[in-house]
């Protein structure tokens, strides 16, 4: 059997959570598939492959994009940042993750690296979101598990912590 070219793998060389990497993918293969199969990043999860749950969110270039919905060969030449992203370093809960562990705004945790990801873009964006604000944010997201008021206690203590430490940054500038 010959294979068609267009069946054949491509490298694609694209930012990983701040590091430059290099995988090849099928042209047809979905970034959820290459972060977890080629490139050993598992927390982005394939949830309903169709774009409506969430739990496969990332930011390529800043957007927040569904992974399911996108393919590999797309990611050439961008910065694609993951949940594994968030952490400040090896072993460290980043302020998001951390609040999330305190209010227990996790279950099964099969939603949560999506949620994060999408939160922590909105408090990027907006760093003092409204109750309202969240919960906008979490209507692209479905969690079977949580019933979403401690990610939404979580999201804001995460805001208010973002908030002190902005301040203070600011006092000793």
């Amino acid at each position: 059997m010959t294979r068609l070219k267009s069946d054949r793998r491509h490298a694609v060389g694209f930012t990983l959570n701040g590091s430059a990497t290099t995988a090849e993918a099928e042209p047809r293969m979905l970034l959820t598939d290459f972060l977890r199969h080629r490139v050993g990043s598992t927390g982005t999860h394939v949830g309903c492959e169709h774009g409506v749950c969430g739990a496969c969110t990332v930011t390529v270039d800043g957007m927040l994009t569904r992974a399911c919905l996108t393919l590999a060969v797309q990611i050439e030449g961008c910065a694609v940042r993951t949940v594994e992203g968030l952490a400040p370093s090896p072993g460290r809960l980043g302020i998001l993750q951390a609040a999330f562990k305190h209010h227990h705004a996790l279950q099964c945790g099969f939603c949560t690296a999506g949620i994060l990801m999408s939160l922590d873009k909105l408090l990027s964006e907006q760093p003092k979101p409204s109750e309202t604000e969240i919960r906008d944010v979490l209507s692209g997201h479905l969690c079977r598990c949580t019933g979403y008021t401690p990610i939404v206690q979580a999201a804001l203590d995460a805001a208010s912590i973002l908030e002190r430490e902005t301040d203070t940054e600011m006092t000793h500038a």
